[in-house]
């Protein structure tokens, strides 16, 4: 009898030491076919139906639109608006890519685009605009990224559909492409100017 116990030991023993990493690949083949293959536009937002954070932004330094100062993010400016808030940085390659995009959106008067300027250097973020146009009515400098923060951003570019009544509707992780321009943002953007989730 003593044999037999002895014998089966070896092999609970060893199911035992590989039980730890039999459930680190479980957990590892999880998140990565949770976050990995997914579409990174697609990751949700907590601040999706709530307020849009009161975070006030000085203004990008020496940024001009008319001959005029160009102001900084407030947050009172989206009351009675739909507006689109872009977290972009010269630095980043995908807001180059963007930029285009949302200059042609500027044109479309029925919602005001708002810019974060996100760990940049005010040469650089002037320049960057110079080069593009400035879609902004309001540009904040985020230079230490806590504002950014406290809109949930991952990374930028990132852009923010807010409501009316200041809540955001939409969240778009990612550039702005003609595809999800059509596909995804216009539509939201048309949803808030309804009134829907505003």
């Amino acid at each position: 009898m003593s044999d037999q116990t002895t014998s089966a030991t070896p092999p609970r023993r060893a199911f035992l030491m590989l039980l730890p990493l039999i459930v680190f690949i479980g957990l590892a083949f999880l998140f990565w076919f949770r976050l990995g293959s997914g579409d990174p536009s697609r990751i949700p937002s907590a601040l999706i139906g709530r307020p849009a954070p009161q975070t006030t932004l000085p203004p990008l330094e020496g940024l001009q639109a008319d001959n005029a100062p160009v102001p900084g993010f407030d947050p009172t400016a989206f009351k009675g608006k739909v507006s689109l808030v872009n977290v972009w940085a010269s630095w980043c390659v995908p807001c180059h890519d963007e930029a285009p995009l949302l200059t042609e959106l500027a044109k479309d008067k029925r919602f005001q685009l708002v810019g974060i300027n996100y760990k940049d250097a005010p040469d650089n973020a002037r320049r960057f605009l110079g080069r593009y146009g400035n879609p902004f009515g309001r540009v904040g400098t985020d230079a230490n990224g806590r504002a950014s923060i406290e809109w949930g951003v991952y990374g930028v570019p990132e852009t923010f559909v807010v409501g009316r009544e200041g809540t955001i509707v939409y969240k778009l992780v990612g550039p702005i492409t003609p595809d999800n321009f059509r596909s995804v943002l216009l539509p939201e953007m048309e949803k808030a100017l309804k009134g829907a989730g505003s």
